[in-house]
């Protein structure tokens, strides 16, 4: 029986204790001490976010399909916890075999969100691991970062000793090959980190590159300090989405995860092209995978973890071509069984109000719709591809089907948006509200609710937006003020509630989303000063942020508030995703214009994605 790395005593003290005990259903156990490669996959956030996360859930899967390799987990201690460990000098450990983190080969830490990084700082001193790079030692883990956010890795690649920059199940099984290749002859650490960024596609080391700066504070150049590793690294795409790796007997935790279900990835990539979207540029091309594949894996998976809902994930399910015959596979086979069916992601049409109405309690349930601007023009200049008519139709829809309850989500601060678009959202939720009334009184469900929501716009790295201004925290406060006014000024009003984000937690998302080497420094200044779980409104403490930010002579909105140059060097241009810079900036152009650009499907826009020979740049045109 294996021993707890915390005491009853520590555990009963704690909240939520299962966090950190492990022997969860369908949790792997292997004999460390059998096992040549020992691999700690990490989420940095707490327990039940990390849990959600389908891209451990996979990975953990493939990594312990081989006999070689015991792949663990760890996630981040919350604050109750994380003051014993510091007080009893307790080190961080793995949940499977609770043995410490300090004590595998490697660390992988998935980088989800732009909020996490001090997280990671917090696992790796706890785990009782450098925090700098330069600093570790032969028997310290390799410590590995992927996800989003590695697609611009410069803020953090201090603390990193690996990129891998793409999908995992292409690369990862080789760069495993190498390290024990290596391992068994002898070789160091630093024979493996020169021949996995050379040998192994996809992998960036960034010790081996080297940032000049201009007076200016922007990239003069960015080059490898090292013969033996390439100039840019392709990102690493996993084209045949059936015959690949997807875990039948995913973990179940023991207590309430945010998403407690099973998820089916139906597809990667999207054809929407929608600008201000990073996934929808990093993930191309789009790949479906097979219907018959997920119908086993679904009927597997719920039979394996006993969860009540599945959940069907995807950037854009309405464009997966065989989505009706799978949905109706679901309800058919696994309704009765007593199973929910989630749909995220759908646009509004006759089949999914058909669809909704057999899978959710309609009196209970609301619809989203996610329009992101207020105006059909500012619609056109973020090329979302819906128009007002097609959001009052499907409302309308909804409303003579059952519904009366609708949630919008919209963003302030679009490139080029004037206060005539941010009236546009107040307007646009009261039409719905309008289109409901319209309905007899003795045929409507009650009153009817709309719920609109925005969130702060921020540019991301890879979309055609990157080049732009991002609004202030200030602008951002008078962009909310205006739109709460403007919503009190509408006939349903009462029907109308409005949500919105906080500003100074989106300015510093939007710091880190562009940032480069130089704010390496002030990461790591502001976790030693207190900042941990910045995402967490009542953790995130922004004036000791700001403090960090004066004490390195860095001036956050150097990153934020001005228009870039067309010919800038971007921390993350070293980095080849297959959609091209030129395309990515003639989008920009076209944004200005207020031109859209069609969907892949309905004519190729030249992105680029065509190279790596396959998805929708290959389907035959009907």
């Amino acid at each position: 029986m294996r021993k707890l790395a915390l005491s009853d005593e520590i555990l009963l003290t704690v909240e939520k204790p299962a966090r950190y005990i492990g022997n969860e259903v369908n949790m792997v156990i292997k004999d460390p001490k059998k096992v040549p490669i020992r691999f700690c996959m990490c989420f940095p956030d707490v327990y039940e976010i990390g849990m959600s996360h389908l891209g451990i859930q996979i990975l953990y899967d493939m990594f312990n399909k081989r006999e070689d390799v015991y792949c663990e987990r760890v996630y981040s201690p919350w604050p109750d916890l994380e003051k014993i460990m510091r007080e009893k000098e307790i080190p961080l450990f793995a949940l499977e075999s609770q043995t410490p983190i300090k004590q595998f080969d490697f660390l992988g830490i998935t980088l989800q969100y732009e909020m996490c990084y001090t997280n990671v700082l917090q696992i790796l001193e706890l785990s009782q691991i450098p925090i700098f790079s330069k600093e570790r030692k032969e028997e310290d883990p390799i410590i590995i970062g992927g996800g989003p956010c590695s697609y611009n890795p410069e803020p953090i690649a201090d603390f990193f000793d690996i990129f891998y920059i793409g999908e995992g199940e292409t690369n990862y099984y080789k760069m495993l090959d190498l390290y024990k290749e290596i391992k068994e002859n002898g070789g160091s650490r630093k024979e493996f980190l020169e021949r996995a960024a050379k040998e192994i596609e996809g992998l960036y080391v960034p010790q081996f590159y080297h940032v000049e700066y201009k007076e200016d504070g922007t990239i003069k150049s960015f080059k490898p300090n090292n013969a033996n590793v390439p100039e840019k690294v392709l990102k690493q795409v996993q084209m045949d989405m059936t015959n690949t790796y997807y875990p039948e007997k995913p973990l179940v935790p023991f207590i309430k995860a945010t998403q407690d279900r099973v998820v089916l990835e139906i597809q990667r990539g999207c054809i929407r092209g929608c600008r201000f979207c990073q996934a929808g540029m990093l993930y191309r091309p789009i790949r479906p995978r097979d219907i018959d594949f997920l119908k086993e894996k679904a009927r597997k998976m719920l039979e394996s973890t006993g969860h009540e809902e599945i959940s069907l994930s995807s950037l854009s399910s309405s464009d997966y071509k065989e989505l009706p015959e799978l949905v109706y596979f679901l309800i058919d086979e696994f309704r009765q069984k007593g199973v929910n069916i989630s749909l995220p992601s759908l646009r509004i049409d006759a089949f999914a109000l058909d669809v909704m109405s057999k899978v959710q309690d309609v009196r209970k349930s609301s619809l989203t719709f996610a329009p992101e601007a207020g105006s059909q023009r500012l619609r056109d200049v973020i090329n979302k591809g819906l128009t007002e008519e097609a959001i009052l139709k499907g409302a309308m829809d909804a409303f003579k089907s059952g519904w009366n309850r609708v949630k919008l989500y919209f963003m302030l601060g679009l490139p080029t948006e004037t206060q005539e678009d941010i009236e546009g959202i107040a307007v646009l939720s009261d039409k719905i509200a309008r289109e409901y009334y319209t309905i007899p009184k003795d045929k409507r469900n009650g009153k009817v609710s709309i719920v609109s929501s925005t969130s702060f716009f921020v540019p991301k790295p890879f979309t055609p937006f990157q080049w732009t201004r991002m609004a202030t925290s200030e602008e951002f406060l008078e962009k909310q003020r205006f739109l709460n006014q403007k919503m009190k000024e509408q006939l349903n009003q009462k029907s109308i509630k409005y949500n919105w984000h906080e500003a100074e937690l989106t300015m510093l998302e939007g710091v880190l989303a562009r940032g480069d080497r130089k704010l390496g420094k002030v990461i790591y200044d502001a976790y030693k000063a207190g900042c941990v779980f910045d995402s967490w409104s009542e953790y995130f403490k922004f004036d000791i942020w700001m403090e960090c930010f004066e004490k390195n002579g860095i001036d956050p909105l150097f990153y934020t508030a001005r228009e870039r140059q067309e010919d800038e060097v971007f921390p993350w241009d070293f980095i080849d995703i297959g959609v091209s810079k030129k395309f990515l900036w003639l989008e920009y152009q076209r944004a200005k214009q207020e031109t859209v650009t069609p969907n892949c499907r309905q004519k190729c826009a030249g992105c680029g994605a065509k190279i790596f020979g396959g998805g929708v740049c290959f389907e035959s045109q009907d």
